[in-house]
């Protein structure tokens, strides 16, 4: 079983293994290396690469808080932060004090095998994708489980992975599995635009929400002065154009099961920063596309017609 820690904010823990959240910087005895740096060198020896996981995003918009679990073996520990980055580092910081681990051990961990991890001689493509972000310097992947469903004997996942503007979905009989179908398709996915197996994509330059209220281009100013209620509106195709024209990329995903009431159910995640998802409902998918793109129709223009 797992074992799960959150990050200390002392080096004591409580009898059930557990303590509070903290949100002090972390504090690392080299501070030449970030915790997530030495965590993976550590991984990268002991051939149990790192996997981080966004558990929780909450707060407000402009004062959000993020939580963060990363797996190494069989442990879990657990970070919080105002930023991602800052929760991802609090994660690998309790990770390494959980496996008392400092820059000096590293060098003195044994291992046969000093590349990728491999199960069965087939690649991890977990961890080859998170190794790839990391010789990049692109963001590290993050893996998010967006469905449960079936009975607790045969339970099925669906994860969602993100890598810079990239998201692709995987499922399977465990959250292990769902992840790494989830990375794979990211990996072909990165294959395809690069029009080759050797991977040349660059991702695009971050398009943050906050930028549309100074946009004056054409869709954006369009967007401002459009009602948004008229009916039979393609509001799938009004969002296609301004994500072309803003240059981030929208993705649709179907729901498996039907609402309450029979309709179909989507969901619209759009590549901005931060990355928002957007829930459409409808009698049939197509009307469920309409109703998320509609949603997200009307929170960008809320966001560019703030002052």
């Amino acid at each position: 079983m797992n074992q799960r820690h959150v990050v200390l904010v002392s080096s004591s823990c409580t009898s059930s293994g557990y303590s509070v959240y903290s949100l002090q910087p972390p504090q690392m005895a080299n501070p030449e290396k970030t915790p997530i740096q030495i965590l993976h060198e550590y991984g990268t020896k002991t051939d149990s690469l790192p996997v981080y996981e966004l558990e929780k995003a909450e707060g407000t918009a402009h004062q959000p808080t993020f939580i963060f679990n990363v797996t190494v073996g069989e442990i879990t520990c657990t970070g919080q932060g105002f930023s991602k980055k800052a929760a991802k580092h609090r994660a690998a910081e309790a990770a390494l004090k959980l496996l008392q681990v400092d820059c000096g051990s590293l060098a003195h961990i044994e291992t046969e095998n000093n590349g990728l991890s491999e199960t069965s001689d087939q690649p991890n493509s977990v961890g080859i994708l998170q190794e790839l972000a990391l010789q990049r310097a692109w963001h590290l992947p993050e893996y998010i489980v967006v469905m449960e469903t079936g009975p607790v004997h045969r339970r099925q996942f669906t994860v969602t992975c993100r890598l810079e503007s990239l998201s692709e979905t995987g499922t399977g009989n465990s959250k292990k599995t769902a992840k790494k179908n989830a990375a794979e398709r990211i990996l072909a996915k990165l294959q395809t635009l690069s029009g080759s197996t050797e991977i040349t994509w660059t991702p695009k330059p971050r398009v943050y929400l906050e930028n549309l209220r100074n946009s004056t281009q054409e869709k954006v100013s369009l967007l401002r002065t459009c009602p948004l209620s008229i009916p039979n509106t393609d509001y799938v195709q009004m969002m296609a154009d301004l994500s072309q024209e803003q240059g981030f990329d929208v993705t649709y995903y179907n729901v498996d099961e039907l609402t309450v009431n029979g309709q179909y159910q989507c969901l619209a995640e759009m590549s901005t920063q931060p990355v928002t998802v957007y829930h459409g409902t409808g009698i049939s998918r197509s009307n469920a596309y309409n109703d998320a793109a509609h949603s997200a129709l009307q929170y960008i223009k809320i966001m560019a017609s703030m002052k």
